[in-house]
Parts: structure tokens; sequence; C-alpha cells
């Protein structure tokens, strides 16, 4: 493997979670309220899910069968339905007594870990980022050099998780989250609710489809 094909599988890993969207949202209200701890427990759990979704998209690319489209359609409801209820969630955001955000999670190891495994842009995010910087080298690509590609994808994440916790914990990004954090919160309620809908309406006629 060379090391040309592993920082193509590095760069790929780290444009896949730098790309906006309900996970980073999510990242920036926690980092912001919370701190950069707070926001590193949540992207300790979202590596879970980036690894599942880096490992399909380069089982793909190797050549792997292809997954039956019915355990996406299904992740697809799931992760819809479940992005509507966060969405309502923040929606209906308030101070509790204490002065806190009634949406902030308690755990976010734990809600990074259900986002991760739950995100709609999970594979075909991740099947477009390494199939445009891989593309070129598939022909080359076996079922050896799977666990490599694997670890270059993970130091991807790593490294961009990094610049994300550093970011969230920036003091002026706390600052205008501090100010603007209830309407931040309501307005990502309403993304959260766009992309669980997106979702929602990809993984229905899946379903209609195999039932004719």
């Amino acid at each position: 493997m060379t090391p040309s094909i592993l920082l193509s599988a590095a760069l790929a890993g780290a444009t896949y979670t730098l790309i906006p969207g309900p996970a980073f949202l999510a990242l920036l209200g926690i980092g912001a309220s919370r701190g950069r701890r707070a926001g590193a427990g949540f992207l300790a759990g979202h590596f879970a899910g980036d690894i599942l979704w880096a490992s399909l998209a380069l089982a793909a690319i190797i050549g792997a069968h292809s997954i039956s489209r019915a355990v996406f359609d299904t992740l697809g409801l799931v992760c819809g339905c479940y992005l509507c209820w966060l969405g309502f969630t923040a929606l209906r955001t308030k101070r509790d007594a204490s002065g806190r955000l009634t949406a902030e999670p308690k755990r976010p190891l734990i809600r990074g870990l259900t986002f991760g495994l739950t995100n709609p842009k999970g594979y075909p995010v991740a099947i477009a980022m390494f199939t445009a910087l891989l593309s070129s080298v598939a022909d080359r690509l076996d079922w050896n050099a799977f666990p490599e590609l694997l670890a270059a994808a993970c130091a991807g994440f790593i490294l961009a998780d990094i610049v994300l916790v550093f970011f969230v914990g920036t003091g002026w990004v706390r600052r205008f989250y501090a100010r603007h954090d209830i309407g931040i919160a309501r307005a990502s309620g309403l993304i959260f609710i766009g992309f669980g809908l997106h979702a929602i309406s990809e993984a229905l006629p899946g379903f209609f489809g195999r039932r004719e």
C-alpha cells in the first residue's frame, strides 16, 4: 500500500467529518455550551459511526457484494424519525431552573454514539468521499488493503475531530452561542426536522417498491 493511497484515504475521512450536517450542529451546541471536553465526548461516541460508514464505503469500493437496499431503507426510517424527534425537542427549548437549556444532552458520549450510527449522511457521503479520492486506484485495491485503508481513514477522522473540538471551544464561538443559544437550538431543530423528513422520504419509496 503506497503512502499516496493511504493519504487519500485519510483525506477522505477528514473531509467526511468536516462536511456540515446534523452531527456538526449537535457538536456546536454541546461544545459551545459545555466546553471542549463535552464536545470531545460527543465525537468519541460519534467515532463508532464513522468507522461503520467508512467500512461500508471501503467494502463497496473494493468490490464486496452490494448490501441489501432494505438495510439502508430501514436505517433511513429509523434515523429520520430520530432526527425529527430531536428537532421537535429542540423547537421546545427553554431554560430550566438552573438556567441551562432543556434540550442539552446530559451524556454527550451517548448522544454522539446515537448520532454516529444513525447519521443520514453516513453512507452516501462516505461512499462519495472515498470514491472521489480512491476511484483512480480502485483496480489496485483488494481485501488485504482494507485494514490499512480503514486505519488511514480513522487517522483522518481523528485529525478532523481535533480541529472541530478546537473550533467549538474557542472564545468567540462560545460567546456567540451564549448570546443566541435558544435561537440556535430552535433553528437547529428545524434543520434536524428537514434532514429527518428527507431521510424518511428517501427510504419510503424503497419499501413500497419492494411490495409491488
